[in-house]
């Protein structure tokens, strides 16, 4: 268990939103901040906060990515042609993690980043263990053999709370997916509002 699962509900808490659209989250029971002093600390955000608030939400819904990691993702999302918001987006949804969690095959984007490292998810056949492995379109994402039976699996594909979007054909049975094209920020199924926007302009300033 890494720190960072263990963080979850905290990073909902920092933020003030239930990121994920989980029914434990602890926002849905207090909106204020974790720690002794949570509650007093509702002042005014300032743009600099704003922004810095929109980037912590993306890079904590992705499994809390390390800002090394995220940065290079952002610089990534510069280079290409295109809206960098946009390509920000479609290279996150590309994490291997990412796909087996909206595929539904794990619970958590958390669960789905330590289900590939323990070597459970093959990508066109071949056995892939980096998350952040980039998924191409028309690549098929399937659970090994072994691993089909595991809890975690068949607990997660019968959670109501979220559908597997378009972008992502998976089939349950079989336990395989297929990412079918990039998705673009309004194709994502957000449980709150992302703004890449936002991310932009805090790495313009900063």
């Amino acid at each position: 268990m890494t720190k960072r699962t263990s963080a979850k509900y905290k990073i909902d808490r920092r933020m003030g939103e239930n990121i994920w659209g989980r029914p434990k989250s602890p926002v849905n029971r207090r909106e204020y901040g974790p720690g002794q002093h949570g509650q007093r600390r509702k002042g005014k955000l300032s743009d600099f906060g704003i922004q810095l608030r929109a980037k912590q939400k993306l890079k904590g819904y992705y499994g809390d990515l390390t800002e090394k990691q995220f940065r290079r993702i952002f610089a990534e999302a510069e280079r290409v042609k295109g809206d960098t918001g946009e390509n920000l987006i479609g290279l996150l949804e590309r994490r291997l993690d990412a796909v087996v969690y909206r595929a539904k095959f794990v619970p958590t984007v958390f669960a789905a980043r330590q289900f590939v490292n323990h070597g459970h998810v093959l990508v066109n056949g071949n056995r892939v263990n980096i998350p952040s492995y980039r998924v191409k379109e028309g690549d098929v994402i399937e659970v090994r053999e072994k691993s089909r039976q595991m809890a975690v699996l068949l607990e997660a594909t019968q959670l109501p709370e979220r559908d597997v979007p378009d972008y992502v054909e998976a089939d349950h049975s079989k336990m395989k997916a297929t990412f079918v094209r990039t998705p673009g920020l309004s194709d994502v199924p957000y449980p709150v509002q992302m703004e890449p926007h936002l991310v932009i302009e805090f790495y313009a300033q900063n």
